[in-house]
């Protein structure tokens, strides 16, 4: 049963709802993407640079450190390099974002 939300739903109940957060973030362009990566092996920072193509090294820092503040991902520091891997909430979410594009590839329509 879904929970009960007061009427009307105001922006305040909106921005308080716990899914929000997490949905902004999995909807922003390369959060699937560096979970789907740190989900096979840890990344150092230059490898999921050249990994990525198209991410600027500003956003990429900018979506690790969301992540990481999110308890998506971990950053252990060695004297090489940051070193980057999935949390156990991290692959908690994973699949049910892989879930999430299975159904938008069972329903994609394709608009003329």
């Amino acid at each position: 049963m879904s929970p009960v939300l007061p009427l009307p739903v105001t922006e305040s109940d909106h921005d308080n709802c716990a899914a929000t957060g997490i949905l902004r973030l999995v909807g922003q362009k390369w959060t699937v993407v560096l979970l789907a990566l740190l989900a096979e092996q840890p990344y150092g920072f230059n490898e999921l640079d050249r990994t990525i193509h198209g991410v600027s090294r500003r956003i990429l820092t900018r979506t690790l450190r969301h992540l990481e503040q999110e308890n998506l991902i971990s950053r252990v520091r060695t004297p090489q390099r940051a070193e980057y891997t999935l949390t156990d909430a991290g692959r908690t979410l994973l699949p049910l974002i892989i879930a999430l594009g299975e159904w938008a590839a069972d329903h994609h329509t394709r608009r003329p």
